[in-house]
């Protein structure tokens, strides 16, 4: 099966547990005391940022409270506050979790990586479309006309979609009816250009058509260096043959790991909305990005299958009227015509059937498997998140100036991509500039004449951040388990 490569900017985000990530880098020092002075050295710088964005958590939850679909508009009426203080209260709540959503490296889908997602298809087969209707248009407009954003896609104004990680999904079926649909539309293209059609079609996108530099494959190197190649399996690339066709083939699909969809029910005559939704899921393959949009339409037939079905019965009729009136028919002759008419009608019909089958299977399925959470469970899964990443950038660029000494923002910044990559196996592009400021922050880092970034020694770095709470709070309680 022919690859289809998709490239995508790489993350800042470090996909390693990070137990694994601390006890990895302890067991590379050498010396036992030091290795438990690193240990110790980690706890801290855990505790201690975690101390650091508790406030700030807790004031988004207290936020969240007053905005959540479920109870919020009942205490909004306990508070007895104006539209005007509502509306600023709404607006430095987003603020809270856009802050949230970039410090925990999730970024805002384009219409760019939507356009290379949706320019194949995968497990879901229908044109699946928003409801705009029942979407509110004020509260996300407001916030991206005092807070600018590049690059946001055309539906900003109703929801914004949130995606982080990159993953890759199988699945192996037989696939006969969307192999059935693959032959159809590559005799559909073969007619198109016979008749010339499609050259008359290609002219008028190529007046619409936006060069897409993540699907060129003339790239410089750089670019090439710094993106995330994935690869795309599709029917649509498959070569015929009868073991392609008659047997099971394996089909992949590039996957957002992470997405969290934010948007507002649009308010009614008797109600005013309020509530705020927030949803969180789970390995969502691109081309399928549809199922976790918001207020969906159900789906129908698309414009092409009226196209090719209304086509395909008046081709037929006029070729049985045609016959007949040149009294050249033949009865086994046109019960073959009509068969065929008749035929590839159910064929279009049964496969809406099962194509709406597999739409309903793949909601119940986003809901139940794909959905990790929604409300205030997705938000304390993003401060979770916030303070997980941060430590890890932390202890990372420590351990560097640790073994490897003095280091310039750029050195460090490479150093430890090549030591994530060397020992663990995986790609980010690491953020350097947020992991010493915290460290500088901290009191464990400063610099040189020159501008390089030095850390002082293991011991000394404990000594200055100190004992924490959660450690007097643990041995106070060992103290009260040994009496």
């Amino acid at each position: 099966m022919n690859k289809e490569v998709i490239r995508l900017e790489r993350e800042s985000v470090i996909p390693i547990l990070k137990p694994k990530l601390i006890m990895t880098l302890a067991n590379l020092i050498e010396h036992s005391s030091d290795r438990a002075e690193f240990l110790k050295l980690c706890k801290r710088v855990e505790y201690t940022i975690r101390a650091w964005y508790m406030l700030q958590f807790e004031d988004l939850m207290q936020l969240y409270s007053l905005f959540d679909p479920v109870s919020g508009a009942q205490k909004l009426e306990q508070q007895n506050l104006s539209p005007e203080e509502i509306d600023v209260l709404e607006q430095n709540f987003l603020t809270y979790v856009f802050q949230v959503m970039d410090r925990s490296n999730f970024k805002i889908t384009t219409d760019e990586e939507i356009d290379v997602a949706l320019s194949g298809q995968y497990l879901l087969h229908l044109p699946i479309t928003v409801d705009e209707s029942k979407l509110d248009k004020k509260l996300l407009k407001r916030y991206f006309e005092e807070h600018h954003h590049d690059h946001l896609p055309d539906f900003a104004d109703e929801y914004v979609i949130f995606r982080r990680g990159i993953g890759v999904d199988q699945t192996t079926d037989y696939f006969f009816m969307e192999k059935l649909d693959m032959l159809i539309g590559r005799f559909w293209s073969f007619l198109m250009r016979r008749t010339g059609l499609e050259k008359l079609l290609s002219r008028r996108s190529k007046r619409r058509h936006k060069p897409d530099p993540k699907k060129d494959d003339e790239i410089n190197s750089e670019t090439e260096q710094n993106d995330l190649s994935v690869e795309r399996h599709r029917l649509e690339n498959m070569e015929l043959s009868f073991r392609n066709l008659l047997g099971k083939v394996t089909i992949q699909e590039p996957t957002f790991d992470r997405i969290i969809v934010l948007y507002r029910q649009a308010s009614t005559k008797s109600k005013a909305e309020r509530g705020v939704y927030l949803k969180h899921f789970r390995n969502i393959p691109m081309a399928d990005m549809e199922i976790v949009l918001p207020e969906k339409k159900n789906p129908g037939l698309t414009p092409l299958d009226w196209v090719k079905f209304l086509v395909s019965a008046v081709v037929g009729l006029v070729a049985v009227i045609t016959s007949a009136q040149l009294h050249e028919i033949d009865l086994w002759v046109g019960m073959a015509i009509l068969s065929t008419v008749i035929g590839y009608c159910a064929k279009t019909y049964f496969t809406f059937q099962q194509n709406m089958a597999a739409y309903q299977n793949m909601i119940t399925q986003s809901m139940y498997d794909k959905q990790l959470d929604s409300g205030k469970g997705t938000l304390l899964h993003l401060c979770d998140d916030v303070i997980q990443q941060e430590v890890k950038e932390v202890i990372i660029s420590f351990f560097i100036l640790m073994e490897q000494g003095k280091a310039t923002r750029q050195d460090l910044d490479l150093r430890c991509e090549e030591l994530i990559k060397e020992e663990f196996g995986e790609s980010c592009n690491f953020d350097v500039d947020d992991a010493v400021h915290k460290l500088e922050k901290l009191g464990i880092v400063a610099r040189d004449t020159i501008g390089r970034y030095y850390c002082v020694g293991l011991k000394r770095a404990n000594e200055i951040i100190g004992t924490t709470t959660e450690e007097m709070v643990l041995k106070a309680q060992q103290g009260i388990s040994t009496t």
